[in-house]
């Protein structure tokens, strides 16, 4: 283990996190919102602790191994989630707990959207920018963003990228080069992100929102500047539609927007069996939910049953959890039917959360195999995507993330329990933050404000394992790790 490289690639990225503080600095000065001192303090705390950590090592040049790798990305999750609370703390127009703050900042920068704050209405502009700012961050991970400067400092990327994209894709590349990949990924989405707030801003919102709002859409995170959520803007119709089509667009593997910008065609999505998939789950949810709305007569009209029914489905599907309405109050099944979605998720190489589509299509035909095998014993079936055979070892390692899911889910519900939770609130609160979802059912339908310390700290851990896809974290907690 190379202690002092990590080291300095800690205090780097720390020194480029700083930076970060900028933007609501120049926020809090145009609303005068006497917050400008706090996010002050944090960009100079964040970077005189880098450069603490940066200078003694600044010569550590050695190329990063698959081990150091991962724990750089762990460890820089876990420490720019501490550094991103510090303005939550200090400020005084806010009166949250140290542990609040570190849970709403892990919340943005994993793009759960969980959240603990009231009264957003009401929070100074820069702090509300503040938290769409994080998500925007954390939706295509920081760690590709370094990665794409990182050879401009002298240290490889490939390692960082492995550790950060684990999976059944996690080899593919779009360019011959790494440092082009991770600009390549940057470009589309601050494309789609520039694309979003115009878009938000023509169908009504105000510059602040519809910029603010297309963070949190393109990462798919859920936060938003009202507490009514995106139920806020209820009289424009068409901001739901925008919602809607950036949702879905953000929820789609970047590799393949990548693909059809540089082909300058749409048939690469259309040949594509995880988004075939991915477009095919979304249609059947929308189609039971609006029958069911319509069969229960929820909403007065057939249009606000067709809009709030496509837009929770979406938003929860992808697992952004934007609300336009209270979807836990709906009748029978439907709440549970929604949070059920968000466990599939967006597809591979997204900024979606949950297990994947891709594993899910690997799951299920792994299961149809199966099935066949029982009626024809000494057939040999082989599992096909996009037309090519899956190798034996991508299967086994889509079992093993699936059982390690459903292990930690279940180790982390019963901590959840025995902190006093009941069980629907202690499932959707697991649920909702492995899958970085936000909104769960019970008592953190709304909020998470209510929870225990002790829970609101197990949630946040549920968070980075859900943001690392379970095995980039859990592979730490091993003593084989460590050893030589």
């Amino acid at each position: 283990m190379q202690l002092l490289v990590i080291q300095r690639i800690i205090g780097l990225l720390l020194m480029i996190f700083s930076s970060t503080m900028l933007p609501p600095m120049v926020v809090s000065i145009i609303y005068l919102d006497g917050n400008f001192e706090p996010f002050f303090d944090t960009f100079a705390i964040t970077l005189i602790t880098g450069i603490v950590l940066w200078l003694p090592v600044k010569n550590r040049r050695q190329e990063l191994r698959l081990r150091d790798g991962f724990l750089v990305v762990v460890m820089f999750w876990a420490v720019l989630g501490l550094f991103g609370a510090i303005p939550f703390i200090i400020s005084e127009q806010l009166d949250i707990s140290a542990t609040d703050a570190v849970f709403e900042s892990l919340s943005g920068l994993t793009t759960t959207g969980a959240t603990v704050l009231v009264g957003l209405d009401n929070l100074p502009h820069s702090i509300l920018y503040y938290r769409q700012q994080l998500q925007w961050l954390g939706g295509m991970g920081i760690i590709v963003l370094a990665v794409a400067i990182m050879p401009m400092l002298g240290i490889g990327g490939m390692q960082l990228y492995r550790a950060e994209t684990p999976g059944p894709v996690k080899d593919s590349k779009l360019t011959p080069r790494i440092t082009e990949t991770a600009k390549a990924l940057w470009y589309i989405y601050l494309t789609l992100t520039i694309a979003c707030a115009s878009a938000y801003y023509m169908a009504g919102m105000e510059a602040f929102d519809a910029i603010t709002h297309s963070f949190s859409t393109v990462a798919i995170g859920g936060f938003s500047t009202h507490d009514a959520s995106m139920g806020h803007f209820i009289d424009m119709p068409m901001v739901e539609v925008v919602a809607i089509i950036f949702m879905f667009i953000a929820g789609i593997n970047f590799a393949l927007h990548f693909t059809a910008w540089r082909s300058r065609s749409l048939k690469y999505y259309f040949f594509d069996s995880e988004f075939k998939t991915y477009f095919s789950l979304m249609l059947i949810i929308m189609l039971i939910t609006i029958v069911y709305l319509l069969y229960q007569g929820t909403f007065a009209t057939t249009e606000e049953t067709l809009i709030h029914g496509i837009f929770q489905v979406v938003s929860i599907g992808t697992t952004t959890g934007f609300t336009t309405e209270q979807y836990h109050l709906w009748p029978g099944f439907l709440p549970v039917l929604l949070l059920f979605t968000s466990f599939i998720g967006g597809c591979a190489g997204s900024t979606g959360g949950g297990m994947k589509v891709i594993r899910f299509l690997l799951l299920l035909r792994q299961g149809m195999r199966e099935i066949l095998r029982v009626i024809h014993p000494n057939a040999v079936i082989t599992i096909k995507i996009g037309g090519k055979a899956t190798p034996p070892r991508v299967i086994e390692s889509v079992w093993g993330f699936f059982s390690a899911y459903v292990a930690a889910f279940s180790i982390i519900m019963l901590i959840m329990m025995l902190t006093g939770l009941d069980q629907v609130t202690a499932f959707s609160a697991v649920a909702a933050t492995m899958n970085n979802l936000g909104p769960g059912l019970g008592e953190v339908a709304l909020n998470y404000a209510g929870l225990e310390p002790v829970a609101k700290w197990v949630l946040c851990f549920a968070m980075l394992l859900g943001r690392l896809e379970i095995f980039t974290l859990l592979v730490l907690l091993t003593p084989s790790f460590w050893k030589k």
